[in-house]
């Protein structure tokens, strides 16, 4: 993540939520927040399929409410979405299956939680070590913030 940027977006211009769930609804697909007796399920998930994003994703389930929501096709997890896991306001990580791409599940699930921010009463949140900008920036007209990378990633150690 060293060379990625952190983005910022403004919470109190986010576009609607409900719009979002329909647009991904009508490919079978539903966002909620992750329950804790899911915990194991939805890391295996993470594990298996976005490996790096495991402990953060551990993390999330530490929070109440927990800081994970899951997009789901039936009982079949399509991919997540976290907040408030590397440090306290920060947007990430999230993931959809490959497969999955281009059904409104990323942007469900991002609109989710950034919601759910907003309701935390932040005016503001942090998109760490972003990889696909041009989807944050489209979606929720995230910028670029100058000189973050690598930011609070710094100093980590190697991931295996």
């Amino acid at each position: 993540m060293s060379t990625m940027l952190d983005m910022l977006v403004r919470l109190y211009a986010l576009p609607p939520l409900d719009a979002a769930l329909a647009a991904a609804g009508r490919h079978g697909i539903a966002v909620r927040r992750a329950l804790a007796p899911e915990k194991r399920v939805v890391l295996r998930f993470v594990e298996s399929h976005f490996p790096t994003s495991g402990p953060e994703c551990d993390l999330a389930f530490a929070r109440v409410p927990v800081a994970c929501f899951i997009a789901l096709r039936g009982t079949d997890i399509l991919g997540f979405a976290c907040y408030d896991s590397t440090c306290r306001n920060f947007f990430g990580p999230e993931a959809v299956l490959e497969s999955e791409r281009g059904r409104g599940a990323g942007r469900a699930l991002l609109l989710a939680a950034l919601h759910a921010q907003r309701e935390q009463g932040y005016a503001y949140a942090i998109i760490g070590g972003v990889g696909p900008a041009a989807f944050y920036q489209k979606t929720v007209g995230a910028i670029a913030i100058p000189g973050s990378s690598p930011g609070a990633y710094a100093g980590m150690l190697p991931r295996s």
